[in-house]
C-alpha cells in the first residue's frame, strides 16, 4: 500500500511508526518545515521530502502518484484542504483523510470531496475526576463514524497504573495504549514497559468502551 504524509510533527511520527510496523507499506513523507522533517527522517530512518505539500510541483516531485492514501496532519486547514484536493484529482490518490483545527470545517470539507476529516477540537470529550479541577480534563478523538476512539490522558502519580508495567496492569480489552508520549520523546509501548506519573497515553479504543477505560486508568491508589 502507498502511504503519503503531508506535514505535521508528532502526529505524523506517530502515525509514520504505527504504518511501519507492517512493512509491505510504501511511505512517502513531505513536510513544509525543514527541522520538522530532519527530525522525521533521524527518528524513523526513512528519506523525507522537503517542501510544501498544497503546491502541485512539490507533489510531482515526491511521486504521490496513484497513492493508496494521502494523509494531510499540517495545523492549516486550508492548506491540509488544497493538499488532500490535489492529491485526489491530479495524483489519482484513492483515499484523502486531513485533520482540522476549525470543527466548522469538518462537513465542508467533507462535501467538497475530502473522504475522511478528523477535527482535533470539535470531538473533544471531557471526563473529570475532581469536578473543580480543570488540570483532570480529557481529550478524545472519535474517529470512523464514532466506532473508535482515541484519548488522551496524563498520569498521575496517585493512578494505580503508575510506576507499574503494561503487562501487570489488567488493560481492558477493549482498548490499548498505542503511544507514550514522555517528553521529549514519543514510545510505542510493550509488556514490558513502565508507565510512569506525567506519561501522556494515547489510547484507542471501541467508543462504547470509553467511560470504563478511563474510570479504570482513573483508578486511585487505596
Amino acid at each position: 500500500m502507498k502511504i503519503v504524509i503531508a506535514n505535521g510533527k508528532h502526529a505524523t511520527d506517530y502515525v509514520l511508526r504505527s504504518f511501519r510496523k507492517d512493512h509491505k507499506h510504501n511511505i512517502l513523507v513531505i513536510n513544509s518545515d525543514r527541522s520538522v522533517a530532519n527530525y522525521l527522517a533521524t527518528s524513523n530512518n526513512i528519506p523525507v521530502f522537503f517542501g510544501n505539500p498544497s503546491r502541485r510541483f512539490v507533489l510531482e516531485n515526491a511521486h504521490i502518484e496513484e497513492a493508496d492514501i494521502f494523509i494531510a496532519l499540517g495545523e492549516d486547514d486550508s492548506e491540509n484542504f488544497v493538499s488532500c484536493m490535489l492529491a485526489k484529482k491530479a495524483f489519482n490518490a484513492k483515499k484523502t483523510i486531513c485533520i482540522v483545527s476549525n470543527p466548522k470545517n469538518v462537513e465542508i470539507f467533507r462535501n467538497l470531496g475530502i473522504d475522511s476529516v478528523i477535527s482535533s477540537t470539535a470531538l473533544l470529550t471531557s471526563s473529570i475526576v475532581n469536578e473543580s479541577s480543570i488540570e483532570q480534563i480529557i481529550k478524545a478523538v472519535t474517529i470512523e463514524d464514532e466506532k473508535i476512539t482515541m484519548i488522551e490522558m496524563v498520569v498521575k502519580d496517585s493512578y494505580q497504573i503508575a510506576h507499574r508495567k503494561i503487562m501487570d496492569i489488567s488493560f481492558p480489552k477493549t482498548g490499548t495504549i498505542s503511544c507514550i508520549y514522555r517528553r521529549p520523546n514519543v514510545i510505542i509501548p510493550n509488556g514490558s514497559t513502565v508507565i510512569l506519573p506525567k506519561d501522556k497515553l494515547v489510547i484507542v479504543c471501541i467508543t462504547s468502551q470509553k467511560d470504563e477505560i478511563v474510570k479504570f486508568i482513573q483508578k486511585q491508589i487505596k
